[in-house]
């Protein structure tokens, strides 16, 4: 597959939450405004593609019987990094994700691509994988983040987009809300593939 197959997939194809559902408790979690869907997003981007480059660049020199937990400390230091670097510079943001900053670690989307895509091909293909899965994860914080948002408080981003007569429907703000628009979501995501 091409340099820009392996990065396209992560995004239509092959997204982590609309098609292979993975990374869902991230996901549900943290999507009550757009923006903690691009701070998450992001943040699994930076470990997604910074451990693919370690995990591949090293795949011949790891033994396969201690692969994993090879893999879990490669990006277990990323996570750190990512977890003081958020805490340091974006400490609301890091606040208001919390504990899901250190689940990334455990995140079955990285775990996944360092088993069956970095441990297995050269350095610039899984630098593109990374980067297309962790786009794709990103895009769809963002996507479930913005409609929660709007429907939960009437905002994008913080900026208002309707008028002081509207009423917000705050179950989107609430756990129900997310697995409501994510259901929908899938079930969008679904007809489309079916039409093709």
């Amino acid at each position: 597959m091409s340099l820009w197959g392996n990065f396209s997939k992560g995004i239509l194809k092959e997204n982590p939450v609309f098609r292979l559902c993975l990374g869902l408790c991230p996901t549900l979690a943290v999507t009550t405004a757009a923006i903690n869907g691009v701070a998450m997003g992001l943040a699994t981007t930076a470990v997604l593609v910074s451990s693919n480059l370690i995990i591949s660049s090293l795949r011949k020199a790891i033994p396969p019987r201690v692969r994993i937990p090879v893999f879990i400390v490669v990006i277990a230091s990323f996570v750190t990094i990512i977890d003081m670097v958020m805490e340091g510079f974006f400490y609301n943001l890091h606040k208001v994700l919390g504990l899901f900053i250190p689940l990334i670690v455990v995140n079955c989307i990285i775990l996944g691509r360092a088993e069956a895509f970095a441990s297995r091909r050269p350095i610039l293909d899984s630098l593109f994988d990374g980067l297309g899965m962790g786009i794709g994860f990103t895009v769809s914080l963002i996507v479930l983040g913005s409609i929660r948002e709007i429907l939960g408080n009437g905002t994008i981003f913080g900026v208002r987009l309707v008028g002081e007569g509207f009423q917000p429907f705050l179950l989107m703000v609430l756990p129900p809300g997310a697995f409501i628009v994510l259901g929908l979501l899938l079930a969008g995501m679904n007809k489309l593939q079916a039409k093709k």
